[in-house]
C-alpha cells in the first residue's frame, strides 16, 4: 500500500521560496506569528520540523496559497503494515 508522506526537507525548501518570493524576511514572519526569536521559521526552513497547523493557516494566508501550497506531499511505498507500527511523531516535529 502507498502512504501519503510529508517530505520535511521540501516543505522547507517550499516554505523559504514561498517568504522569499513574497518579500518576508525571517523577522518579518518573526514578527507576525508572535515568536520571541526566529529559531522556528529556521526550523522549518531547514526541514527539520513543520509548522504547526494554525503556522500553517497563517503562512498560506501571507503566502497567498492554500496549505497544500505549503506542504510536498509525495506517496511511500513503506508497507501499510509497518506503518502502523510507527507513531505520528516518529514521522513529523511540529512547532
Amino acid at each position: 500500500m502507498v502512504i501519503p508522506m510529508i517530505n520535511l526537507v521540501r516543505t522547507g525548501e517550499n516554505i523559504k521560496r514561498l517568504r522569499i518570493e513574497n518579500n518576508y524576511s525571517v523577522n518579518d514572519l518573526k514578527e507576525i506569528m508572535g515568536f520571541d526569536n526566529p529559531q522556528a521559521i529556521y526550523k522549518w526552513q531547514w526541514g527539520e520540523c513543520l509548522p504547526a497547523i494554525d503556522n500553517l493557516v497563517i503562512l498560506a494566508r501571507l503566502f497567498n496559497t492554500s496549505i497544500e501550497g505549503i506542504l510536498v506531499i509525495e506517496d511511500t511505498d513503506i508497507p501499510f503494515n509497518l506503518f502502523l507500527n510507527y507513531k505520528f511523531n516518529d514521522f513529523y516535529q511540529i512547532v
